[in-house]
């Protein structure tokens, strides 16, 4: 009888203290939704809005929600449905790759027919990446080309910009003109090494080309020259870089250039020129290359190859928000979704839709215009972002490249400073940032104090002051990790 009252004494305490284990956990998730609450009332900035979604990769559960269904503009956390969806792909693993051929023959010293270069929307084809390219076609044996050099651009169509993408954000170097073909991301960078007070700077630009020509308006340690400034005569498609202002110590400054691939091809030709190779062009061709489609054939013969690998540039898309990194990623993927030989933006949109349907969410409730976030069309919400991150944190194989591209919070990448030493984010948030005019937000993961793996999405819209919305974004990391 003792041993019966025993037992039942103790089956009453472990339901009690399994009661009691519940009712914590409850509180603690209400004490967080509290705290999140409270934030919102007094720290949300005056006049916006937000929207939030946070979900427990660990427990398998969501977290708190606040207007997560809410239709947002979603600046660069735009990257992350691009990226997930490209690394989703069974071609996922396939680099980024720039080819030259040629169809012909090679007698005494002369290329015999034409040269393609062929672009594979590399967009971190730099200087380096095009000497290799001149090297390897320097070693046939020919330094006279007869025939023509051909630029295929054919992987997408002739659009050089996103759908809503500012005409005024041009000659800015973080919007580029959009090609299969890109050198240096098709920006120039001008540095300035100041003289004598009162002279002119001298100025360095990289790539070297005669492409574009270059102005001088500097005067070195002269401060009514006004601020230092880089820009080009965007208005009428021109490429003279105009320096401009005080320079008093080292500066940079960098600038887009219009058409991409002709900057490209010009810069390939005068590279080919310095290393002893010169094309004889038809009678009629008043330029030394033009753009075509390489069609392969019994004559084609590859002659070199640059391959940039995925992880370089999904680091580069997170880790600095490269836009076109993301519209690289963006075309690529829509290559590989349709099968199509040209494709646009919207093939790669539509593969991102078809993974929006695939995690139950419905399409038609998104609007997506581009691969970057520059669009302002783009509307999407928290609760779709935090689906997105989920999807990558059960692929092993999407998670781990994903994972360590992404800004960690006050060590690198856009969140270098932010989340400083001594906070509960610090080194504990993987997210990527996203801001432009009266937008920012914040998207990824961060590890609790208990250990525990949470996604989620923070979208402030309608806030003119990035500094007092970033503050709010990391005041809620913190209160999620405490």
């Amino acid at each position: 009888m003792k041993r019966i009252l025993l037992q039942l004494f103790l089956s009453v305490c472990l339901l009690s203290l399994s009661a009691r284990n519940a009712d914590n956990a409850d509180n603690r998730t209400g004490t967080l939704s509290s705290r999140l609450d409270t934030l919102i009332k007094y720290q949300l900035p005056s006049g916006s809005n937000v929207a939030i979604s946070v979900y427990d990769l660990t427990a398998g559960k969501p977290l708190y929600s606040y207007q997560a269904d809410k239709l947002s503009r979603p600046a660069s956390t735009m990257k992350l449905l691009t990226t997930i969806t490209a690394l989703s792909r069974p071609e996922a693993g396939e680099p980024f790759r720039t080819e030259v051929w040629y169809q012909g023959t090679i007698e005494r010293d002369t290329l015999q027919g034409n040269m393609y270069v062929i672009g594979g929307y590399d967009p971190e084809f730099d200087e380096e990446a095009l000497d290799s390219l001149v090297a390897a076609v320097a070693r046939f044996p020919f330094s006279v080309i007869k025939g023509k050099v051909y630029g295929d651009v054919s992987m997408k169509d002739s659009l050089y910009w996103g759908s809503g993408w500012l005409w005024d954000d041009t000659p800015y170097s973080f919007q580029p003109y959009l090609s299969p073909l890109m050198l240096n991301k098709g920006v120039v960078k001008v540095t300035a090494t100041p003289g004598e007070r009162g002279e002119s700077a001298r100025l360095e630009c990289t790539p070297a080309s005669s492409y574009y020509t270059l102005t001088n308006k500097t005067r070195s340690r002269t401060p009514s020259a006004g601020r230092f400034r880089v820009s080009r005569d965007w208005l009428v498609n021109g490429n003279n870089i105009t320096v401009t202002g005080n320079v008093d110590a080292r500066r940079t400054g960098t600038v887009n250039i219009f058409s991409s691939q002709d900057f490209f091809m010009h810069t390939f030709m005068e590279r080919l020129q310095a290393r002893g190779i010169r094309c004889i062009p038809a009678v009629d061709a008043e330029v030394s290359y033009l753009f075509d489609e390489f069609r392969q054939d019994s004559l084609s013969v590859r002659m070199a190859s640059y391959e940039t690998s995925v992880q370089d540039v999904v680091k580069q898309l997170m880790k600095e928000s490269d836009n076109l990194n993301a519209e690289a990623m963006l075309c690529r993927l829509g290559v590989q979704s349709s099968g199509k030989k040209r494709v646009s933006a919207e093939d790669g949109l539509s593969a991102i839709r078809m993974l929006i349907k695939k995690l139950g969410h419905d399409p038609d409730r998104y609007n997506l215009a581009d691969g970057c976030g520059l669009s302002n069309y783009n509307y999407i919400s928290p609760e779709l972002l935090v689906s997105f991150l989920r999807y990558a944190y059960s692929r092993t194989d999407v998670f781990q490249k994903l994972y360590k591209a992404l800004p960690i919070g006050g060590v690198d990448g856009t969140l270098e400073f932010r989340m400083k030493k001594g906070t509960l984010s610090h080194k504990n948030v993987h997210a990527k940032t996203g801001s432009f005019t009266a937008i920012n937000c914040l998207a990824g993961y961060l590890k609790a104090r208990n250990g525990h793996e949470i996604a989620f999405a923070i979208m402030n819209q309608n806030v003119l002051s990035g500094k007092e919305a970033r503050a709010f974004q990391d005041a809620v990391c913190d209160e999620v990790i405490r």
